[in-house]
């Protein structure tokens, strides 16, 4: 049942508009080259923000073993298709979802922000919105990307226990 809810949960995009915009990232290739999954996350945040649902944007993610900033790689792909460099933050130390998700905190009261739009894969959206909540975030729109692989029925399954993972102990790992 749980992972009923999570599937139609994340498949519930949340459209409200937000103070910002947060894409999760993903896998970057060794060249340097955003994966299919990441760009389709950052897809849809560009039709979000041409769509006026948010006026900010934060890029999320870490270094990879070959120097591959996630952030900036995220950021460059916005620029390239039209997002004033203006209008995206970037965090280069959002290694896991409970990372960026501190890190758009932080922003969000540097900022004196209180809504978020989280942009992720649809199985993903639920953890993030249960560790928005712990850290006090209840304004929480969400959307998921449009791209669907194989390897989401075992990133589902993986859901299941991370979610009750961050349920019993994300507030303490901050």
């Amino acid at each position: 049942m749980h992972t009923l809810w999570i599937t139609i949960d994340g498949l519930t995009d949340e459209t409200k508009a937000a103070e910002i915009g947060v894409v999760f990232g993903n896998e970057v290739l060794s060249t340097g080259e955003l994966s299919a999954r990441l760009k389709a996350r950052l897809d849809k945040t560009i039709e979000l923000y041409n769509a006026k649902k948010f006026p900010l944007i934060l890029v999320s993610g870490g270094v990879d073993q070959y120097q591959n900033d996630e952030a900036e790689l995220m950021k460059e792909y916005l620029l390239e298709n039209n997002i004033p460099e203006n209008k995206i933050l970037t965090d280069s130390e959002g290694n896991n979802t409970a990372q960026t998700v501190s890190n758009t905190a932080k922003i969000m009261s540097a900022y004196q922000l209180e809504s978020v739009f989280a942009i992720s894969q649809f199985y993903h959206i639920s953890r993030i919105k249960l560790a928005f909540s712990k850290l006090h975030i209840t304004e929480v729109s969400s959307a998921h990307a449009k791209y669907f692989e194989l390897r989401d029925f075992y990133s589902l399954l993986r859901e299941f226990f991370a979610y009750y993972k961050y349920l019993l102990s994300f507030a303490s790992t901050l």
